[in-house]
């Protein structure tokens, strides 16, 4: 697989901080360019919540852009969505029997240990991070910096995104340490069409 260079996650504690829909912002960040969205919902699922979500898988299959849903293995196949998972969410091999073999899996990782366990799995894409100091989390791992981004690239061969604290200023150093694609939250959702097509100007 091949990840896009920008790797925009809509994190609904974000967006409702800026009072902006996360379906707007979906449609934003594909309109601007975007090649792959993830959802990232830490709080109860509600009906509403499920039906808005359909509309950002909708916006996504009409853009041709992969969905990835954080966490919610239920979710992602309702929605036709690949995975991910962090350390304290499913296994990725006990997500991958619930997704099945096609969809899209990847794993959070903070530290070499996690880095090498989750290159031996059935993951197709591991992140690393926070690389950099970050306040879209309540309780973030330490920051790995651009070293920790420089050693999770030696030790996979898998494609590798870099999240934490990136920005249209240090994103470039981010990809030149490593990483195959850049997550962003807090910096796409200050003017996310406008915001998502400078990121992918400056990696193009």
């Amino acid at each position: 697989m091949r990840l896009p260079r920008v790797y925009p996650i809509l994190d609904t504690e974000s967006l409702d901080r800026r009072a902006i829909a996360l379906e707007t912002a979906a449609a934003a960040f594909l309109e601007g360019g975007a090649g792959i969205l993830q959802i990232r919902h830490k709080r109860h699922w509600s009906r509403g919540f499920f039906e808005t979500a359909r509309t950002v898988a909708r916006l996504c299959r009409e853009a041709g852009a992969p969905l990835v849903v954080n966490d919610r293995a239920d979710f992602a196949m309702l929605l036709e969505a690949g995975l991910h998972v962090g350390q304290d969410d499913l296994s990725p091999e006990s997500a991958r029997k619930i997704v099945g073999p096609k969809r899209w899996l990847g794993v959070s990782t903070h530290n070499p240990p996690q880095v090498t366990e989750a290159d031996q799995s059935s993951a197709n894409y591991l992140a690393i991070g926070p690389v950099f100091g970050t306040g879209s989390k309540q309780k973030p791992d330490p920051v790995v910096g651009l070293d920790g981004v420089r050693e999770a690239r030696r030790l996979t061969s898998k494609p590798l995104v870099a999240i934490g604290g990136i920005t249209r200023a240090n994103c470039l150093s981010v990809l030149a340490a490593g990483a195959d694609s850049v997550a962003v939250i807090s910096d796409l959702v200050k003017q996310p069409g406008p915001s998502a097509k400078e990121f992918l100007r400056l990696l193009s």
